[in-house]
C-alpha cells in the first residue's frame, strides 16, 4: 500500500520545537517533491513549503520562515519538518505530501500525490 505516515505531534508550550516526521511506504521519495501543509480551525488548508528531489527548498508562508524547514532522507524514506520557536497561532493539524516530478517546487500538482493522515500541533502554555 503507498502511503505516507505522519508522527511527532503534540503538545508544546510557546518558544519550544518538534520535528514532525513523515514516513513513505510502498515507495521511495527521491522523485518527489515533498511538501508540508497545516489546517488551523476554521481556516484554509495551507502551503508551508516544499522540498524538491533537486534539492530546491522554498517556504510559502511568511511567518514561518527563518522558524520552520523542511529536510528528507531519501535512503530512509523519510521527511520531516522542523519547527522552533512555535508559536500558538502555530496551533494546527500538519499534512505531510509526496508529489512526483515538482523538481523546482513549481506547479507542482499536490492533490494528484499522497498524502499523510495529519498530526495534530497544539501550542500553548
Amino acid at each position: 500500500q503507498l502511503r505516507l505516515v505522519e508522527s511527532g505531534g503534540g503538545l508544546v508550550q510557546p518558544g519550544g520545537s518538534l520535528r514532525l516526521s513523515c514516513a513513505a511506504s510502498g515507495f521511495t521519495l527521491d522523485r518527489y517533491a515533498i511538501g508540508w501543509f497545516r489546517q488551523a480551525p476554521g481556516k484554509e488548508r495551507e502551503e508551508l513549503g516544499c522540498n524538491s528531489n533537486t534539492g530546491v527548498e522554498i517556504y510559502r508562508v511568511d511567518s514561518v520562515k527563518g522558524r520552520f524547514s523542511i529536510s528528507r532522507d531519501n535512503n530512509k524514506k523519510m521527511t520531516y519538518l522542523h519547527m522552533n520557536n512555535l508559536k500558538p497561532e502555530d496551533t494546527a493539524v500538519y499534512y505531510c505530501a509526496a508529489s512526483l516530478g515538482g523538481h523546482f517546487c513549481s506547479g507542482v500538482m499536490w492533490e494528484k500525490g499522497y498524502w499523510g493522515q495529519g498530526t495534530q500541533v497544539t501550542v500553548s502554555s
